[in-house]
């Protein structure tokens, strides 16, 4: 059997990558644990083969760069949904096979067993993850309650944490001006529509904290630098479970997506890669995954039976983007629309940003 390995970012930093069958690459903190714990540690277990996971603030830019570089060092990354497109569409990442998926621990062939959308030319869902809003309830102990409140800097005055990006920032700030969750991406479409967001930012700008990595929203708001934060809805469950944060999370107005296990084109262990993507999108992986971190499972065999967080008590249904109760004012991210707009709407941002 092959030694096996899980390292640290700093010993990969030291020269320890070589020694590794698989190089999986994803976006640290409370994530990038919870993908260790569910999909590295058993893959080991299972395979013996030698496996770390690397850390960045979003995967997408350094596997882009490496596959136009012709330096290939990842063989796994975990990608925004519309990023997977992206890169997929420009030739930068391997097609996946659905048919190489196994079935569901029911029986139920991948290609069934898998929500819609979960499984591309080129990815596979990991999670369905959610851009939400929170707050600390020692600040606010009746509210906020609504997307609008995020804007409200008179009623729940304080720093607001953004995310430093056009996604998921435009549609905040539309529905936060009232335009309902099935109408943002037709009104985003029109330059009437982006001006609009950019004039509902205009109101909390003054305001506003920006954050780029996952771990720092979080932080923000238990540092009290902001009075609430936009975050990924896992982050803001890890702290308060695992560190016992007072923070609430605001489901509406969440904007949800898939997360997708990719591989780049020339990753250096291609069969290794998809054997650990294989392995990890199972119905038993997903389900480890679901246990550790607050993000719903893409596969309908993963949720036959009840998920329990890892503390054994802790039943992950109400903490979940995809529970009926928190899909009142729900966003599905549009991987078609940000393919199209990524750039244009992320050079208005930077030059409104610099005004």
């Amino acid at each position: 059997m092959k030694k096996t390995l899980i390292l640290s970012t700093a010993l990969v930093s030291l020269g320890f990558a070589a020694n590794a069958d698989i190089t999986v690459m994803s976006w640290g903190g409370a994530y990038g644990e919870a993908q260790n714990e569910a999909f590295v540690k058993p893959f080991v277990a299972a395979t013996g083969k030698a496996t770390i996971m690397v850390d960045s603030d979003n995967p997408a830019t350094p596997i882009k760069a490496m596959v136009e570089s012709g330096n290939v060092t990842v063989d796994v990354a975990s990608l925004e949904y519309a990023d997977a497109i992206r890169l997929c569409d420009e030739g930068v990442l391997e097609p996946i096979d659905i048919s190489t998926l196994p079935a569901g621990a029911d029986g139920t062939p991948a290609a069934d067993d898998f929500l819609p959308g979960a499984v591309t030319e080129c990815g596979v869902s990991t999670d369905i993850w959610s851009n939400v809003f929170a707050y600390d309830t020692t600040k606010f102990p009746e509210g906020p309650t609504t997307v609008a409140d995020f804007f409200d800097l008179e009623k729940f005055p304080g720093k607001r944490g953004l995310r430093k990006g056009a996604k998921a920032v435009l549609e905040l700030a539309l529905m936060g001006d009232g335009v309902p969750a099935a109408e943002v991406y037709d009104l985003l479409r029109t330059p009437e529509g982006v001006d609009r967001a950019f004039a509902k930012l205009d109101t909390i700008k003054s305001e506003v904290v920006w954050w780029e990595a996952g771990s720092q929203a979080p932080q923000l708001l238990a540092d009290g630098e902001v009075a609430m934060t936009t975050a990924y809805n896992g982050r803001i469950f890890a702290a308060a479970m695992n560190e016992g944060k007072p923070f609430e999370i605001v489901w509406d107005g969440q904007i949800y997506e898939n997360e997708m296990f990719v591989v780049p084109k020339g990753a250096p262990n291609m069969a290794d890669a998809m054997e650990f993507i294989a392995f990890a999108t199972s119905t038993e992986g997903l389900r480890a995954s679901a246990q550790q971190i607050s993000y719903g499972p893409a596969r309908k065999s993963s949720m036959l039976e009840e998920i329990v967080f890892k503390d054994g008590k802790t039943v992950m249904a109400p903490h979940l983007p995809t529970a009926p109760a928190n899909m009142g004012n729900a966003l599905e991210t549009s991987a078609d629309f940000w393919v199209d707009y990524d750039a244009e709407l992320n050079e208005r941002f930077q030059a409104w940003l610099a005004q």
